[in-house]
């Protein structure tokens, strides 16, 4: 069985083959990266392990400005996602602003029921469990619970959305410069990524805009 000093080996094994490969790739990559960064996209994501953001987006350092959590998440009453946000949007500038949830995530499954997760999580997913209480008429339609926990992973992005939408810093930003705010879901088994849509909004145009 591997052991934790495996583990950390292989991290630092890794570390050094991905700085050999890269400096070879290109000589002055690091170089750039120490001067500071300027990406156009704030990524908002589950802690999940199999969504690695700048794996499935096919992105570089420096592209993506990341905050995860457990169901990716945003209360109105986190410091820590707030704060990301105002660093994020009235700092470095950030275009876009992306939420992302995914198929097969544990925090929408454990949102289905409501199983003793211990007090953090249980405080963590009570908004997740409201919302399945909110649309249980609409979940109970659904053809089994993996169907559900999708949809409850969906309404879970909105729902974020609709938080972020409040943020003192995203208003203004999206009133002075056009920032915009989107909702994606991933398939874990397909690889691939979603647009959500909200009604009265078209295709291609995120769940929200200031306009």
């Amino acid at each position: 069985m591997p052991t934790l000093a495996d583990a950390i080996e292989r991290l630092v094994a890794g570390n050094r083959e991905y700085a050999q490969r890269a400096a070879e790739a290109d000589p002055n990559a690091f170089v750039e990266l120490s001067k500071g960064q300027a990406p156009e996209v704030l990524w908002i994501g589950c802690a999940d392990s199999r969504v690695p953001e700048t794996t499935v987006c096919h992105c570089k350092p420096g592209d993506l400005f990341v905050h995860r959590n457990i169901a990716n998440c945003v209360h109105a009453d986190d410091l820590n996602a707030a704060s990301v946000v105002e660093y994020a949007v009235a700092h470095l500038k950030v275009k876009k602003v992306v939420v992302c949830g995914h198929t097969k995530c544990g925090g929408a499954n454990a949102a289905l029921g409501d199983a003793d997760l211990g007090q953090t999580l249980n405080t963590w997913l009570h908004p997740v469990r409201e919302l399945r209480r909110k649309h249980k008429a609409e979940l109970d339609r659904l053809p089994d619970d993996d169907a559900r926990a999708v949809r409850v992973a969906e309404l879970n992005v909105q729902q974020s959305i609709d938080v972020l939408k409040q943020h003192p810093a995203v208003k203004k930003a999206a009133t002075d410069r056009g920032l915009t705010v989107h909702g994606m879901i991933y398939d874990l088994g397909a690889g691939h990524l979603r647009l959500l849509e909200e009604s009265g909004r078209k295709k291609g145009n995120g769940l929200w805009s200031p306009t």
